[in-house]
């Protein structure tokens, strides 16, 4: 067990805040280790994380390591994901030569569109290092890291901050694939990490995805409540909420 507990900074976007808390169940289910959860919700950092993205933590995700004041280390994981293992598992593939360490996916998407159906569908737009900045294992106190301030990030290209241009190639250090599993653009495997890359399983089109149980599982535990039906529960819940 780590002495302190693991720093998990997860991206929140209230139009995908199911996601989230699904995500944060999975990760209390499979882990081992005390974790501090930190949202990266731009209500909570007075910061606007979107710009040119879907998600309000496109580029918030960049802040980890002046939220950690350049110190010690954290993890970043995007919110629309399924932790499978113990997440002290990939705490303990830090090194310390690296100023970060990410699955390096090499791919061409298959689908034109994601979030099919949903209030934030869009273009599904290919680029260099695609989704390497969806998990993060970052070396806060990394030299390099001391530029990424709030306003260097603010006014910084999308493509020096998603492709790591301010590291050079050895800095950046490599995660075994099972860490950053991409569902519906990988081919169906398991997986430590199930990454919804195209839309959570909470959006109907992509309900029936592969692996997509995991998901509806742990948003059903998500939703207990002194044994309730989950079901009855979020019915009730509608129910009250057209009364308001």
């Amino acid at each position: 067990m780590t002495k302190d507990p693991i720093r998990l900074f997860v991206g929140f976007d209230q139009r995908e805040a199911a996601a989230y808390h699904v995500f944060c169940q999975s990760v209390i289910d499979s882990g081992s280790a005390p974790v501090a959860i930190h949202p990266l919700s731009p209500s909570l950092l007075n910061f606007d994380g979107q710009r040119d993205g879907t998600n309000a933590f496109i580029f918030s995700r960049y802040l980890v390591p002046s939220l950690c004041d350049y110190q010690g280390w954290a993890i970043f994981m995007d919110g629309d994901m399924i932790c499978r293992r113990d997440i002290a598992s990939l705490w303990n593939l830090r090194d310390p030569t690296k100023a970060v360490l990410v699955v390096k996916h090499d791919y061409k998407t298959k689908h034109p569109r994601k979030y099919v159906g949903s209030s934030i569908e869009n273009d599904n737009v290919d680029y260099p290092r695609k989704n390497w900045s969806s998990v993060i294992l970052w070396n806060c106190a990394h030299p390099a890291h001391f530029q990424l301030t709030r306003e260097s990030v603010a006014q910084s290209p999308p493509a020096y901050l998603h492709r790591f241009q301010w590291l050079k190639d050895e800095e950046i250090g490599e995660l075994p694939h099972d860490w950053n599993v991409l569902v519906g653009e990988d081919p169906p495997s398991p997986a430590h990490l199930f990454h919804y890359t195209l839309g959570a399983p909470g959006i109907r089109y992509y309900a029936d995805d592969h692996a997509s149980w995991h998901w509806h599982e742990a948003l059903l535990r998500s939703l207990q409540c002194a044994g309730e039906d989950p079901v009855r529960m979020v019915t009730r819940a509608q129910e009250r909420i057209g009364e308001l």
